[in-house]
């Protein structure tokens, strides 16, 4: 039986059409490098969005983004560069990925949310890059503002990234 599909600005048709099985697994979860980026999307009120969409854009650990054809294609093995999950009851997302190469390794990702008459783009640095602090993006957001760039690392294999929509403490986000 068909169910209506919710009223959102950005369109009723991603949270049913968009997301698939393997969007989030840049790489399997198995693979010896892989790193968990997860976090929550949140409103301004820092209530969880339990129907927003995130996709993720990256280069692989030797600084290069996949260009091959088939890139895009999950084949249980090797690494996408690309990545999509939809957020859970909670507001959580989460990808398996490797932690991309470069000298500042970062990941660019979109946001599709309700209340967004368009996505919105961010990216997520990692803490403790020494490139951080010459990158031209993130050293011309302000000084009080670029934490909201950099995931929290939870130990080794495991990156947090909230993504806040409005507030206090708002993501910075970029003309995409």
């Amino acid at each position: 039986m068909s169910q209506a599909t919710p009223s959102q600005t950005v369109g009723p048709f991603f949270g049913y059409a968009l997301p698939y099985g393997d969007g989030p697994r840049v790489v399997p979860e198995w693979h010896p490098d892989a790193i968990r980026i997860h976090g929550r999307v949140l409103d301004g009120e820092g209530e969880p969005l339990p129907d927003a969409l995130l996709e993720i854009w990256q280069a692989g650990p030797d600084g290069e983004v996949p260009t091959s054809v088939g890139g895009l294609r999950r084949d249980g093995h090797d690494f996408a560069g690309f990545g999509r999950s939809a957020t859970d009851a909670a507001g959580h997302y989460w990808f398996s990925t490797l932690k991309p190469g470069g000298p500042v390794p970062h990941i660019a990702v979109i946001v599709f949310a309700r209340g967004l008459l368009k996505s919105v783009a961010t990216r997520i640095y990692f803490p403790g890059e020494p490139g951080n602090a010459e990158d031209p993006v993130l050293s011309g957001v302000p000084a009080d503002r670029r934490d909201t760039l950099v995931a929290v690392r939870e130990d080794d294999r495991s990156y947090r990234f909230d993504v806040h929509l409005r507030g206090e403490q708002e993501t910075v986000f970029f003309a995409a």
